[in-house]
Parts: structure tokens; C-alpha cells; sequence
């Protein structure tokens, strides 16, 4: 059977493709380039050398348009922390996956997910709505080998891989952020070592001096920073570097995995931290009050999705209507302050601002009629005037 494996180059997928070879199949690799600081052609290299076809495409474009620029608008934190780095990947890599199964004639596409972790989800769920007919193999699953057999059987099969006994890191990276598990990381009462960082300084060793960036958006996407417009690579690229320099992104969070369980996850997203919080606070000043209330029930909602495999389904496209259209006016710069692994976001500005310093200054002069304050208090606190003004009669009859 031809299989097409989603290909990383690292420990689980180069076992797998030995281990798919020893079962008689015909391996297909696929590699996406999606801001992974990898060797695209040394990846594709090693895949040919352990006897598979490679295919490895560059999707950083596609990556940032379709799928990290809605997040973007989105304000798309899962539980309020994780900006979904691995999670927006995944039905990317899906989608070619099964579009280079079709091209080869392949009957069946394969991952080096587990069954502990959400990316069989991911991928499973978006494969199957793409093509219901490819079967899907998970060679971790059916396996069923520990990460030290797994080193132990590369070591045997003269496969190169960068992780050992000694740091254990299971690693996954892209343009909008990067994770790491295993080994130490998994007892949630020890601090991360620091060799489990490697796009952020340790805020202690960070500047001492402060650096302050103006971040510009237009329509809800950010398309500069201190006025120089740049493409949507380069600049999550940059802010990258900017705020890992000043120790900004690392997260250390206990997550609620699709699967049921409670999971330690060690990030690190200095631009995504960033760019979303930068615009949260930018969409608030130009929004109303009832828009910024419901607005975080739809983009929670979509984050949700997007964490939870179902990138296919049609309610995250509708979640988007929404979203974008709320986004139209989001346009304007934000002020942000770095320092010692903090950010501070310390000024804003749009033409679409709600706020009329006529209307909220202090000073004499104010043009707020603050009379009127008086009929808008008896009226917005009538029921609960009602209200107790009943029951404390009723508690009064009681004694």
C-alpha cells in the first residue's frame, strides 16, 4: 500500500518510515515549511535517504494569510493562554496531504501523532471531511512505542535524530509560536529548565533598559511596526525576535486536551502574545460595549474549534463572518511597552475611536451632562430596588 506520511524530520516520523517500510508499504513523504527554522531540502534529503519519495513545500504564505491572520482577528486564545500555534497547522498540513495522496494514487496517509494528544484530532477529523475514502494510519498509536524505544530503534536503523535520552523534548514549531513536552516538563510542580527555551531570553537576563514598538493594524491585521510596513512574515518574524530578545511569550499552562486529559504545555509565542493582545486592545476602543461583550463568546468559541480539530466545520466559517465584520474598523496603532519578560500596552489610536476627551475629561468645561446621571440611576437600578425592597419586607415578616 502507498502511504503519504506527514513528515517533520524528527524522532516519531523517521522511525515511522522504517517502521511502515518493515510492514511492506510504500512510503510518501510530505514536509510544509510554516516557519519551523528548518532545512527544507535537508529534510527532504533525510526522507530519501531512509528510502521514501519527499515532497516539502514552503506554505509560510498561506500559513499567515489564511489561518494565523483569522486568529489574529480573532483574538483566538484557547483557555485564555495558548495561541494555537500547532492547532492552526494542522489542517494546513492535512489539506496537502491529502491533495499529494490523490496525485500519487496513495490509499492511505499516516502521522506520528498519539492517541494522548490533540493533533490525531486534527488531523483525523480534517482528513476525513476532505476525503472520507483515505485511510488513516498512526503508526505512535499502533506501535506502541516509549519515546526511549524509539531512540533506542533509530540508533539500531542508522537513523539520525536529534533527540536523546538526556533531552528528551518533544518539539513542535511555526511562525506563530512553539511548544515543548516531555521528559521533565511533564510533572507540572517543576519550573521549566531552561534548555526547554529557545525563542525567548530568561527575563532575568533580559535588556534592563525598556524598549517601546508601535504595532499598526489595519482592518483588524497588523501590517507595521514603528511605521515601517512590512509583509506578514517578516513581521511576526521580527516581533519574534523583538520580544523573545526581552523574554516575552514564554507560557506555562495546564490545558484541557480534546482527549479528556490535564496536560502541562511549555510555549513560546512572543510575536502571537503580542500582535493578539495589541489588537484586543485596539478592537475594544473602536467597538461598543454590547460588541466587545458578545464578541467574546464568538472568539472563544472559534478558538475552541480551532483546538479542537474542527477547522472543517462550517460554524467556524460563520464564527468568521462575524469576526471580520466586527474587524472593519480595527484599524489604528497601539503603543507598546518591553521589559524584563512584560509588555505594557501603554497608548492607542484610530480615526474609528469611541473615545471624546469633550466628553470624558475632568476638567471644567466637560461637554457630559452629568445631570442627566440622575434619571439614567433611577432607572437602571429599578429592579434591584424592587427586588429588595420585597424580600427585605419578606425577611422581615419571617423573624
Amino acid at each position: 500500500m502507498k502511504i503519504v506520511l506527514a513528515y517533520s524530520g524528527g524522532l516519531d516520523t523517521s522511525v515511522a518510515i522504517k517502521w511502515l517500510q518493515e510492514k511492506g508499504h510504500e512510503v510518501v513523504t510530505f514536509t510544509a515549511e510554516i516557519g519551523q527554522n528548518e532545512n527544507l531540502n535537508k529534510i527532504k534529503e533525510k526522507a530519501e535517504n531512509l528510502g521514501a519519495t519527499a515532497y516539502a513545500l514552503d506554505l509560510r504564505e498561506e500559513f499567515v494569510e489564511d489561518y494565523v491572520s483569522p486568529a489574529i482577528r480573532a483574538n483566538a486564545l484557547y483557555e485564555g493562554i495558548y495561541p494555537l500555534a500547532t492547532a492552526l497547522a494542522r489542517p494546513l498540513i492535512a489539506k496537502y496531504l491529502v491533495e499529494i495522496a490523490k496525485k500519487e494514487n496513495a490509499s492511505a496517509v499516516a502521522h506520528g501523532c498519539t492517541g494522548k494528544g490533540n493533533d490525531k484530532v486534527r488531523f483525523d477529523v480534517t482528513i476525513n471531511a476532505l476525503d472520507e475514502n483515505l485511510k488513516i494510519i498512526s503508526p505512535m498509536v499502533e506501535w506502541g512505542m516509549s519515546r526511549d524505544e524509539e531512540i533506542k530503534y533509530a540508533k539500531e536503523h542508522n537513523i539520525p535524530v536529534k533527540s536523546t535520552s538526556k533531552s528528551p523534548y518533544s518539539i513542535d514549531e511555526n511562525l506563530w509560536g512553539r511548544s515543548a513536552e516531555c521528559g521533565i516538563l511533564e510533572h507540572p510542580e517543576c519550573e521549566p529548565p531552561e534548555d526547554a527555551y529557545e525563542w525567548t531570553t530568561k527575563p532575568e537576563n533580559a535588556p534592563d533598559k525598556a524598549e517601546y514598538m508601535e504595532i499598526g493594524y489595519e482592518k483588524g491585521i497588523p501590517v507595521s511596526i514603528n511605521s515601517e510596513n512590512l509583509n506578514k512574515i517578516q513581521l511576526v518574524v521580527n516581533l519574534n525576535k523583538i520580544a523573545g530578545k526581552h523574554g516575552i511569550g514564554r507560557l506555562d499552562c495546564m490545558e484541557d486536551r480534546i482527549v479528556g486529559l490535564k496536560s502541562r504545555e511549555i510555549y513560546e509565542a512572543p510575536a502571537a502574545v503580542l500582535l493578539i493582545n495589541a489588537h484586543n486592545d485596539l478592537q475594544k476602543y473602536v467597538s461598543t460595549i454590547h460588541e466587545n461583550l458578545f464578541r467574546k463568546m464568538v472568539e472563544d468559541k472559534w478558538a475552541y474549534m480551532v483546538y479542537a480539530g474542527l477547522w472543517m466545520d462550517p460554524l467556524r466559517k460563520e464564527l468568521e463572518a462575524f469576526i471580520n465584520k466586527a474587524n472593519e474598523k480595527v484599524t489604528g496603532n497601539v503603543r507598546v511597552k518591553l521589559y524584563k519578560g512584560n509588555f505594557m500596552i501603554v497608548g492607542r489610536e484610530s480615526k474609528n475611536g469611541l473615545y471624546d476627551l469633550n466628553l470624558a475629561t475632568y476638567d471644567k468645561g466637560s461637554l457630559f451632562n452629568e445631570r442627566a446621571s440622575d434619571g439614567f440611576i433611577e432607572l437602571w437600578g429599578l429592579q434591584s430596588r424592587m427586588f429588595n425592597k420585597i424580600h427585605g419586607e419578606m425577611m422581615k415578616n419571617k423573624k
